[in-house]
């Protein structure tokens, strides 16, 4: 504060440095949208953002992964897949899926399968918690029928629910309004749960007015009512993406985000509007292929991903950006449950990886090569199996390929974005180069908000230069630029000649940060010649 001096002595002053630091952004933020558990989802997470920092955040708020031929879990196999590749912070946008008929018609909600025994207002109504299709049925049996206190009323039973390869049995469940005492805490409601309260993983119950006194008789595993419509349908609309990447919905809401993905999905018009979100927001794409995109040209004619690439495939159009990046092909994964190979979209498996090259090295070191090792995998898609000549027609169209080799398992095997094969973009052909820039671009946003309103002249460009020079040293030092000297490797210029005097009256100060990006050895060429005639000494 300003000293007023009016006695002999010593006075002590305090002067505000004019140093300021800037802190670096994240890097590997990472934004999953799409359709989660149709009934394990909390309700109040759809079209909403939810942050997790691990999978057992998403099975407690999702719900955790399911199987049904209605329905394809992307989302959840893709966060599993980020998590087991070396991911740490997610964030989750719920869609809603509903009924959409084919030819048309309004949508209907997803009702989950319920099995009612007794009667309208005299029974009990089992209410499914995962969905059911031909090959995951869902079942309730009742065993063990035993009297409490009433002779020839049977109001204890063995309550066992089925899905799938699951099963939960509850012994001694009663229906006795007024249990004894050993039975207090056996009733319906309390073990098995209510749909506000539930305890089975499974199924809930609710009275269908009035709960009856005795079950009805034992009961062999009976199936639940699927619920769904039986003329054909779809869950999937373009439309439902509209809560989460308008602007002002869902993911404005999030501060930062680094990477973007929309598992499994790769229509145009979703992957459009998700490219224009993640260059609003200074973040990075990563897509999928359509799922039945092959390699070659070899068994049942399918789309081949490189005519996709270059457009030549009506209806199959995958849009360009420097934000973005496309990876082929699928990938073969465990099922948690079952064991059995399933063929999972790799955005997920890749979001992981790019997680945990950042941390190991930096976000200029390119997402791919040996040491880029993809986790929890059996392998890629048989149609997707590479070989060199074939992926050097998709390498120009910027096409990164996942890839087994023998000893080193599966591998992400290239490097570069969507606008590869544009000349008129060449400065962002690489994965690593863009991804850098947004980095730059994040971290100096966030931390020059203090320029804001301080006096626009000489002390203030002196200031902003010698603190983007501090930070531009340190990632200097670690490797982040191409170049043996700071000079060489980055220059930034905040001044007269950057600012004119017409920018000052108009409240502008310009500032000018550039740097010579790390291109990864994408070709290693080795030149072999021979030694002859020489004289050995």
């Amino acid at each position: 504060m300003p000293v007023t001096p009016t006695y002999p002595g010593i006075y002590v002053e305090e002067i505000l440095s004019s140093s300021h630091t800037i802190t670096a952004a994240p890097t590997s933020v990472t934004v999953f949208v799409g359709y989660t558990h149709p009934f394990k989802t909390r309700p109040q997470h759809y079209g909403a953002a939810v942050q997790l920092f691990s999978f057992s955040d998403y099975e407690r708020e999702f719900g955790g992964l399911f199987s049904v031929d209605w329905l394809t879990d992307d989302v959840g196999r893709a966060v599993f897949q980020f998590f087991a590749n070396g991911g740490a912070i997610a964030w989750v946008v719920a869609l809603q899926p509903q009924l959409h008929p084919f030819g048309g018609g309004a949508p209907t909600p997803v009702l989950p399968p319920s099995l009612t025994l007794g009667t309208a207002t005299v029974g009990i109504t089992f209410t499914g918690r995962e969905p059911v299709d031909g090959s995951h049925a869902l079942t309730v049996s009742l065993t063990n029928l035993k009297e409490s206190t009433t002779p020839g009323t049977f109001d204890i039973a063995d309550v066992t629910v089925g899905y799938a390869s699951r099963s939960e049995t509850f012994r001694r469940v009663t229906l006795n309004p007024a249990p004894a005492p050993a039975d207090a805490n056996n009733t319906l409601e309390k073990r098995l749960g209510t749909t506000t309260a539930p305890v089975s993983s499974i199924v809930t119950v609710a009275p269908t007015a009035a709960y009856p006194t005795a079950w009805p008789g034992a009961l062999g595993p009976t199936p639940f009512d699927s619920n769904l419509p039986v003329t054909p349908f779809t869950t999937y609309s373009p439309g439902d993406f509209n809560d989460a990447f308008e602007e002002d919905k869902a993911l404005d809401k999030i501060p930062i985000f680094n990477l973007l993905l929309t598992p499994g999905i790769w229509d145009p018009g979703v992957v459009s509007i998700a490219l224009a979100v993640a260059e609003r927001k200074r973040a990075f794409m990563i897509a999928d292929p359509p799922a039945d995109a092959v390699a070659d040209p070899t068994g049942f004619p399918l789309p081949m991903i490189g005519e996709i690439m270059a457009d030549a495939v009506p209806g199959r159009i995958i849009p360009k950006s420097e934000n973005g990046a496309l990876y082929f092909p699928y990938l073969r994964s465990p099922d948690p449950t079952t064991g059995a190979p399933l063929s999972i979209p790799p955005s997920g498996f890749v979001a992981g990886v790019m997680a945990r090259e950042d941390t190991n090295r930096g976000v200029w070191k390119a997402p791919a090569g040996y040491e880029a090792t993809v986790n929890n995998t059996l392998g890629v898609v048989p149609s997707g199996v590479m070989t060199d000549p074939r992926q050097g027609t998709l390498n120009p169209l910027g096409v990164n390929c996942l890839r087994t080799f023998p000893g080193i398992g599966t591998i992400v095997f290239g490097a570069r974005t969507l606008v590869a094969a544009n000349p008129a973009f060449q400065q962002h052909r690489y994965v690593p180069v863009r991804r850098m820039t947004l980095f730059l671009e994040q971290s100096l946003v966030a931390s020059l908000g203090w320029v804001i309103f301080e006096p626009n002249d000489v002390p203030l460009w002196v200031s902003i230069k010698s603190t983007i020079d501090n930070f531009m040293l340190g990632l200097f030092n670690q490797g982040a630029f191409q170049g043996t000297t700071p000079s060489t490797a980055f220059q930034v210029s905040c001044d007269a000649t950057t600012t004119t005097p017409d920018d000052q009256a108009n409240g502008i100060v310009n500032i000018v940060v550039a740097f010579a990006p790390l291109k990864p050895a994408e070709f290693v060429i080795l030149k072999i010649a021979q030694l002859a005639g020489q004289t050995h000494s």
